[in-house]
């Protein structure tokens, strides 16, 4: 059997104006992720775990912030494209565990909403994914409300 284990990781600034998204889920909240794209920090986590699982490169290769192509794109589109070309190389995802880090908004309430999002972008049943909310115990730009960063894990298998 092959399997392979990918980690994502991601960090964004929070900016008054924006749109707080996670896995395209808009919570409530004053400020939103500043970025090149629209900022989905637990969408961009979630693809580097995928890609680099897969071995197939990273986000930022694929959807280069400098290329104004990617201007303000849904990330979970973006996701999809990622999701389409792991499952192209013969890759079906087992699971995915996801952690978001921030002080507010509290994730909790939206968590199954976030779920759901991230399986349906995955083709996966919601029991493959969870996503779980810390906060940083006010360290660092996270913990300080400056932040919002999100890790993923993922396991594939090969088809």
């Amino acid at each position: 059997m092959n399997l392979r284990i990918g980690l994502g990781h991601d960090l964004h600034p929070l900016a008054e104006g924006r749109p707080f998204l996670l896995a395209g889920i808009r919570l409530p909240f004053e400020k939103g992720e500043q970025g090149h794209s629209d900022g989905d920090v637990l969408a961009h986590a979630a693809a580097d775990a995928l890609l680099g699982a897969a071995a197939l490169g990273d986000i930022g290769e694929l959807f280069s912030p400098q290329d104004p192509a990617w201007k303000n794109a849904d990330s979970m589109k973006l996701l999809r494209q990622v999701w389409s070309r792991v499952r192209s190389a013969g890759w079906r995802l087992v699971n995915m565990d996801c952690v978001v880090i921030c002080e507010n908004p509290k994730i909790l309430p939206f968590r199954e909403q976030i779920r759901t999002a991230l399986a349906s972008a995955l083709e996966a049943e919601t029991g493959a994914v969870f996503v779980k909310g810390k906060t940083a115990e006010s360290l660092g730009p996270a913990g300080k409300g400056l932040a919002v960063e999100a890790n993923a894990v993922c396991l594939l298998k090969k088809i």
